[in-house]
């Protein structure tokens, strides 16, 4: 690949066929439900989410920009009952979401960085032309400053930022690849968030200032480490931080279950706990932004997308935590109601809100021992937003609010990348910590309660 697309009708037709094909067969596979046994619908259910994500894995995985990150959210996902016939062949589709090859040649590259520094010799003593990453806006490649800092550079795509532009043009059809899959996020709150942060992505200024706060945050941290942007060499376009000396995500898959489980504890610690605890967290969980560090400490990079929650509604969130782990039925169901998240004219039962929260979550709600798998994290997704789950039909009218739906894409994509790990501990006494402001649970937990940040 030499070129991205940049125009707004090419990029639309693509989607745009998507979208009628995604519509085709959504239809199709409802009216072939009709008289079938309940075990018939599931296994039409599985092919139809099959052949729907391997399109959707193709189609965005082949462009760049606001597309690709909407199919980033398969990257960390198996589907629970796709035939094992098929499994690997889905697999493969999604790894090239997880680690794209790099595909733009340095040539392309160079005049991106000539264009911020003039002559890169004036800044970069040494600088690697084989890109060592490949995000969905840029490339990463490994450099030395005069002063013998080694460093990674992320430079963007030529032509990236048009392509966005016109990726963010077209969000009534992504809205309609997203509705005819995923009824539950109709409204538009998945797209609005897509929109928005999209456009921060492609802010490497100011990246580069949110991945220096992060990095002052866990600058003493006895096992995260976050590497610090260098300020003064960043642009508009380019992004320089600190390189890692660090094993990829692929690496920790291998290691013994004792090793995988404390790396474990620690990614859902940097996502949902700095969520739950701060209000503020990073929006990107999968594989290619979590390292190994050779001290055994856990990196994590990647600040394109961070957010930040309001005091209220960081408070509505351990709210339903906490009501939904005491199996308090009717005041979930008013919480949600008062927040407006139930369609006041659709009547849902309190005990179906409660199910259905705990399909999804039950993995921090369950005062248990757990291991994750892919089939479960995946599982949890499906049963939150599938049309096909049957027993949630209600719910499948629900409005949730923006400010809420980048937590929820945390909230997921954190148990995606959990379950390709197989870990195991009790999330729910790690998660009361910040839920309900107990002593932590756990070793590590009560190593952090020292701990100073900064």
């Amino acid at each position: 690949m030499t070129k991205i697309p940049q125009n707004r009708v090419t990029r639309g037709r693509k989607l745009g066929m998507l979208a009628v094909e995604q519509a085709a067969r959504g239809a199709s596979t409802r009216l072939a439900m009709i008289g079938r046994s309940e075990h018939a619908r599931e296994v039409l259910a599985q092919r139809s989410t099959l052949e729907a994500a391997e399109q959707v894995v193709d189609v965005l995985g082949a462009m760049k920009g606001a597309a690709m990150k909407l199919g980033q959210m398969f990257s960390v996902l198996d589907l629970e009952l796709v035939p094992e016939s098929h499994r690997e062949r889905f697999r493969t589709k999604l790894a090239k979401l997880q680690d794209q090859a790099p595909e733009l040649p340095f040539s392309a590259m160079r005049e991106v960085l000539e264009a911020e520094y003039g002559s890169l010799s004036t800044v970069f003593r040494d600088f690697d032309e084989e890109p060592i990453a490949a995000a969905s806006i840029g490339q990463v490649y490994r450099a030395v400053l005069h002063d013998g800092r080694a460093v990674a550079v992320k430079v963007q795509y030529p032509g990236v930022e048009k392509a966005i532009r016109s990726d963010l043009r077209n969000l009534a059809l992504f809205s309609k690849v997203g509705t005819t899959m995923w009824p539950a996020l109709a409204g538009g709150a998945l797209v609005e968030e897509v929109r928005r942060n999209l456009e921060s992505e492609l802010d490497y200024r100011r990246e580069a200032h949110t991945q220096h706060q992060v990095a002052s945050h866990y600058r003493r941290h006895p096992f995260i480490v976050v590497p610090d942007s260098v300020l003064e060499r960043c642009g508009d376009r380019v992004l320089v931080t600190e390189l890692l000396d660090a094993k990829p995500f692929s690496h920790m898959k291998t290691l013994a279950d004792a090793d995988r489980d404390h790396i474990g504890e620690l990614i859902y610690r940097f996502y949902v706990g700095s969520l739950l605890e701060r209000g503020e967290f990073c929006g990107d969980p999968h594989p290619g932004n979590i390292l190994l560090t050779s001290d055994g400490r856990v990196g994590f990079i990647d600040f394109g997308l961070y957010n930040r929650m309001a005091p209220a509604d960081l408070e509505f969130e351990r709210q339903v935590g906490r009501v939904a782990s005491e199996r308090r039925t009717k005041d979930l169901h008013d919480l949600l109601m008062g927040r407006g998240i139930i369609d006041p004219d659709v009547q849902i039962d309190p005990e179906e809100c409660m199910e259905y929260v705990w399909s999804a979550a039950a993995w921090h709600l369950a005062d248990e021992e757990l291991t994750i798998t892919p089939e479960m994290a995946t599982s949890a997704m499906v049963s939150a937003v599938d049309p096909r789950v049957a027993r949630f039909r209600g719910m499948r009218h629900q409005m949730l609010p923006p400010e809420h739906v980048f937590s929820r894409r945390v909230d997921f994509l954190t148990f995606g990348v959990l379950g390709q790990l197989l870990v195991t501990n009790n999330w729910h006494r790690i998660a009361r910590e910040w839920v309900y402001g107990e002593p932590p649970y756990t070793d590590i937990g009560r190593t952090l309660a020292a701990y100073a940040p900064g």
